[in-house]
Parts: structure tokens; sequence; C-alpha cells
């Protein structure tokens, strides 16, 4: 049964179990659904991490594929699983994962990750004003024309979120690559009987990737669950996020003002 985990994490939640009772094992669920649909046969689940909301499962007969929401506590069929808002939020996943093609946008994405990290540490040294002047590239000054303004803008959050971009970027290269990743950790470290399950390199390759979230299934860095701390994290990350957006769109302007418009 094959299980989407990043999509569970970002799945809203559309319906909240009202009746008491324990988690009903996949199998019952998947019984429960072909009983509701005959002729259907169950082909995936996903479940959410909160045991009162709805279980998504997906059920085909033919070519035809139906997406049902299914109560966790009593195996009831609860309604459509193909929401507006639910149909959004996996079409940003695709994109963001598999740059929409599949296997062959994911290396796409991978190259794109390689090409964020060359940038950044470029644009790091053409960053640098000088000793005595660097700290003025921290803010954004008053009183300024528009492009001394995008070109200030685009100087301060480089240099306030480089180390975020970084991580986002060289994360997403091991997620978009983590074969060869872990094909390079055995050469660093081999496995052996003595160190198997507590090598170093397997603790940094897996905070790599939770950096690369801030957040999985409800726990964030400096939190044990769901709650406002969970939420907290979430609104940085999401903020640093916007980081690599703010970049190419000044870093844009410029270039057509500097490139682009004279060519012209």
């Amino acid at each position: 049964m094959y299980r989407n985990e990043l999509y569970v994490m970002v799945t809203p939640e559309p319906y909240v179990s009202t009746a008491p009772g324990p988690i009903l094992s996949d199998s019952v669920l998947i019984d429960a659904a072909m009983r509701a649909h005959l002729g259907y046969e169950v082909t995936r689940i996903d479940p959410h991490y909160r045991p009162d909301n709805a279980t998504e499962v997906w059920l085909e007969r033919g070519n035809k594929t139906i997406r049902r929401h299914f109560d966790p506590n009593t195996g009831a069929d609860v309604g459509k699983a193909t929401a507006v808002g639910v149909m959004l939020v996996s079409g940003l996943i695709q994109i963001h994962d598999n740059f929409l093609p599949g296997p062959k946008g994911r290396v796409v994405n991978g190259f794109g990750a390689m090409a964020v990290v060359l940038v950044a540490m470029t644009g790091l040294v053409l960053w640098w004003p000088g000793a005595s002047r660097w700290q003025r590239s921290l803010i954004v000054h008053r009183g300024l024309g528009w492009n001394r303004f995008n070109w200030e803008l685009h100087s301060m959050v480089g240099f306030w979120c480089f180390g975020a971009i970084l991580v986002f970027a060289i994360s997403g290269i091991y997620l978009f690559f983590p074969e060869t990743f872990h094909a390079w950790a055995d050469k660093i470290q081999p496995v052996t009987a003595d160190n198997a399950g507590k090598r170093f390199i397997d603790k940094f390759l897996y905070w790599l990737a939770f950096l690369h979230f801030g957040r999985i299934n409800g726990i964030g860095i400096p939190c044990d669950g769901p709650g406002f701390c969970d939420q907290s994290v979430k609104a940085v990350w999401a903020l640093f996020g916007l980081a690599p957006a703010a970049m190419f769109v000044t870093g844009a302007i410029m270039w057509w003002n500097r490139v682009l418009r004279r060519w012209l």
C-alpha cells in the first residue's frame, strides 16, 4: 500500500470524526471501502496524522479512479476527497517535488537546486562592498529611487537569508538525489556491526532532510508536537521560503535594467 507522507503532511482537514472509539486498522478500512463501492479495488490509503481526521482512500475500477474520505473510527464513507483546496495543494506538491513531469522533472529540480547553491555562493562574493561599507548593505535606506531601492532590497534579503537559502538548496539536492548521498555516506563511513544505526553521517543526512521542511507531521525543530511552537516554526520557515522568490524578482528587475533594456 502506497502512503504519500508529504501529501499527508499538508492535506487540509476536511472532516473531523465525532464518533468515539479506537482507530480502525488499514485492513478494516479497506474492507469498508470496498463494501461501500462494490466492484472497486483500493489502490492507496492516506491516513492523517491526527486520529480524528478523515482517512483518504483511492479506489479503482478499470480506468476510473475515485477518492473518498472515510471516518477512521466507524469506517463510514463521509464524502469526496477531491476538494479544490486539496487539488491545489497536491498540484503545488507536484511542482515543488517533480516539476510536474515526474522522475525527469525531479532531476531538473535537483539541478535547479545546484544552480541555487552556485548563485548563492557567487552572490555572496559579489555582495561584499568592502570592509568600510559592508554594514550599509544590511538595511534598506530611505529616500531612494526605485532602482536603488530594488538593489538594496536584493542585497539586504540576500545577506539575512543567505543561510536559509543555502540550507534549502543543499537539502533539496539531497532530497532529489538521496541514493547518491547515501552512497557517499557509505564510502565516508562504511557500515559495520558496531556503528549500525549510530553513524554520524546518518544523523547528518537526517537533519539535512529535516531542515528542509522545519517540521514533519506536526513535529517542529524545537517542538515535540502540534501547538503554538510548531505553528511558529512553520511561520518562520514560510517566511524564509519567500526569500528565494524575493531574490529572483529583484534580481530579474536588475538584470532587465542593466542588461536587457540596454540591449533592446
